[in-house]
């Protein structure tokens, strides 16, 4: 489909069968923080260029990552085969487990 657009070089006609639209559905939430630490946050994402809620929002999704990660990765070991020790060694005894 073809859109026809008027510019400074006259009219102009935009391909918009090859654009690409993302839509994202986002959450609105409210946090509480301390008068100091949300003077520092917001001139840190002032100098950093982005906004403190970005901040949380990509803080927030890393530790999501990082805790899926790390429970999907505990299931796939668990659900995997056991595996015996090596045959030529022994198996420590009881004893020798809990020898301190």
């Amino acid at each position: 489909m073809f859109y026809i657009v008027a510019s400074a070089e006259g009219p102009q006609e935009i391909d918009t069968k090859n654009v690409q639209h993302y839509s994202r559905s986002m959450k609105n939430i409210t946090i509480k923080l301390e008068d100091d630490v949300a003077h520092w946050s917001r001139i840190w994402a002032a100098e950093h260029n982005t906004s403190v809620s970005r901040i949380l929002g990509d803080l927030l999704k890393q530790m999501k990552q990082e805790k899926t990660g790390y429970a999907i990765a505990m299931q796939q070991f668990f659900d995997g085969e056991s595996q015996p020790m090596n045959e030529a060694e022994k198996y420590p005894s009881r004893v020798e487990l809990h020898e301190r």
